[in-house]
């Protein structure tokens, strides 16, 4: 199995991103620019990595122009064949915005930028990052963003949860998901959604600052380990 990490031009979390991948899981990793054209060399059971940051400053819409960098087309293509995308937070509404995954993500609620640590109750054991996952546990993990607000319209909404294909929603310490604890706005408390055929996944927090007893909270390695499970399971790999 391999992972391969794309750098837009303001991505800052590419590099967290293949020090987890890389030395904590043992993964094989390959950095990629987002002017390749192309990703023929990965299989359905390796998986691409859209990591956070401010690609293109932000500028238009967080994500707008990313969607249109030329390895884009190849990250289509690739999660056409079964290929399994994972975008976190800033690739979250790069995925978002070429229409990978269904929604937008809008300016917080608060209109401020919130980096903090949050709590997240997963919704389905039905998508990869959450296949091995405790569905009465919360889990602590960072975010960093100012436009991580999930929205959607009444029809896509019914059919995510139809679906099961919300990943997370912000809960309180206790697991409990209600108003309060809604860090940014989103509808349903959602921090995280997958499409239909489960092999493209996008969340706002992230997972990758959460992996190391030395960061203070390992919360965030429960997720990546889904995430290997599930290869392993539906691609009858190796990780």
């Amino acid at each position: 199995m391999k992972c391969g990490i794309i750098t837009f031009p303001g991505s800052n979390c590419d590099d967290d991103l293949v020090y987890v991948l890389r030395d904590v899981f043992g993964c094989r990793v390959e950095r990629l620019w987002h002017k390749n054209h192309s990703l023929d060399h990965f299989n359905p059971g390796d998986m691409i990595f859209l990591p956070g940051g401010f690609s293109y400053g932000d500028y238009l819409r967080c994500g707008a122009i990313a969607r249109f960098s030329p390895i884009m087309g190849a990250v289509v293509s690739f999660a056409g064949r079964g290929g399994l995308v994972i975008g976190i937070c800033n690739g979250f509404q790069i995925l978002c915005e070429a229409g990978l995954l269904p929604g937008q993500l809008l300016v917080n609620e608060s209109q401020h930028f919130i980096c903090r640590n949050v709590f997240l109750k997963p919704f389905s054991r039905e998508t990869p990052l959450t296949y091995d996952l405790d569905l009465h546990q919360r889990y602590m993990i960072p975010i960093a963003h100012a436009d991580g607000r999930y929205y959607c319209d009444d029809d896509t909404l019914d059919r995510l949860v139809t679906n099961r294909q919300i990943m997370f929603q912000y809960c309180d310490s206790q697991g409990i998901v209600n108003e309060a604890s809604n860090v940014n706005g989103s509808r349903m408390n959602i921090a995280g959604i997958c499409n239909e055929t489960r092999n493209v996944c996008g969340m706002m927090p992230h997972p990758e600052r959460a992996s190391e007893a030395e960061l203070g909270n390992t919360d965030g390695r429960a997720l990546f380990e889904s995430l290997l499970s599930w290869v392993k399971e539906h691609f009858a790999l190796v990780a």
